[in-house]
C-alpha cells in the first residue's frame, strides 16, 4: 500500500482536508493519506471542521501533527515526489496565503 503526505506549515488547514479528501476517494487497499506540518498549530481551524462535515466526512478527531524529517526520509525513499528543502514551495510564499 502506498502512504501518500500531504504538507502544510500549520496543518490545520489545506493537508488535513486534502488528506481526507484523498482518504475518502482512494481505495484503501492501495493508498491511504496522512498530513503534517512543519510548525504544526494547536488545532484544526473551526472553517476546516465545518466545511467537511457539510460534505459528510468527520474531521472532529483530527489534530495538527509535527512532519518529522524521519517521516519524509521513509516516503522519499519511495518516491519522487517529496520536494527537497531547496524546492519548498511553502518557504517561498509563506505569508502570502495566510495561514494553515
Amino acid at each position: 500500500m502506498k502512504t501518500i503526505l500531504f504538507a502544510c506549515v500549520h496543518n490545520a488547514g489545506r493537508s488535513q482536508m486534502a488528506a481526507a479528501w484523498f482518504n475518502e476517494l482512494a481505495d484503501p487497499a492501495k493508498a491511504r493519506a496522512i498530513s503534517a506540518g512543519t510548525a504544526p498549530g494547536t488545532r484544526v481551524h473551526h472553517e476546516v471542521l465545518e466545511s467537511m462535515r457539510e460534505v459528510g466526512i468527520d474531521l472532529s478527531t483530527a489534530q495538527p501533527r509535527f512532519l518529522l524529517r524521519a517521516r519524509m526520509d521513509r516516503l522519499s525513499d519511495r518516491s519522487p515526489h517529496v520536494p527537497s528543502r531547496e524546492n519548498n514551495f511553502s518557504a517561498r510564499v509563506r505569508g502570502t496565503y495566510g495561514t494553515g
